[in-house]
C-alpha cells in the first residue's frame, strides 16, 4: 500500500505520505487506521505529502464518497481541520485540486495547496522548515 501516516502529537499533525500509483482504497484503509489510532485527535492538523505520487485515481463520485466517510471523523472537531497539500509536481497538483474540490462547500476542512516543504510548515503554522526539523522519533 503506497500510503503511510504517522501522528506527531508535539504539534497536533498528521503526516501523510503517498508515493506511486495513489487510490481510493488505500486512503480509506489507511484513514481507518488513523481514525482509530490512540493518538489520533479530530483537531489534528493534517499535512499531506503528494510529491512522490506518479498518478492517481480519478472517480471524482468515488472521491467524494470516500471524502464523506472521512468527515465523520473530522467533525468530532469543533473548528474546520487545516489540511495542506504538499504538491510540487503536475500529478501531484492535479491530485491536490480533485480532493479540494472534493470539500467544495463543507465547512469541516481549511484546505492549502503548498509547492514546497518550508511553504507546507509555515502554512501549518510549524516552526519547521524541513522533515527534518520534524520530531517523528518522538510521534
Amino acid at each position: 500500500m503506497p500510503l503511510t501516516y504517522t501522528i506527531i502529537p508535539v504539534h497536533n499533525l498528521v503526516y501523510v505520505r503517498y508515493w506511486g500509483f495513489a487510490q481510493l482504497s488505500d486512503t480509506l484503509k489507511v484513514f481507518g487506521d488513523y481514525a482509530a489510532d490512540p493518538a489520533f485527535r479530530p483537531d489534528q492538523k493534517h499535512l499531506i505529502d503528494l510529491s512522490e505520487i506518479t498518478d492517481f485515481e480519478r472517480s471524482f463520485v468515488d472521491l467524494v464518497s470516500a471524502q464523506a466517510a472521512k468527515a465523520d471523523a473530522i467533525l468530532q472537531s469543533q473548528a474546520p481541520t487545516m489540511m495542506v497539500y504538499l504538491a510540487p509536481t503536475q500529478v501531484a497538483q492535479a491530485m491536490a485540486r480533485s480532493i479540494l474540490k472534493s470539500w467544495d462547500g463543507l465547512d469541516v476542512t481549511v484546505g492549502r495547496t503548498a509547492q514546497d516543504m518550508d511553504e507546507a510548515l509555515s502554512m501549518l503554522g510549524l516552526p519547521a522548515r524541513s522533515f527534518a526539523d520534524l520530531p517523528f522519533r518522538n510521534a
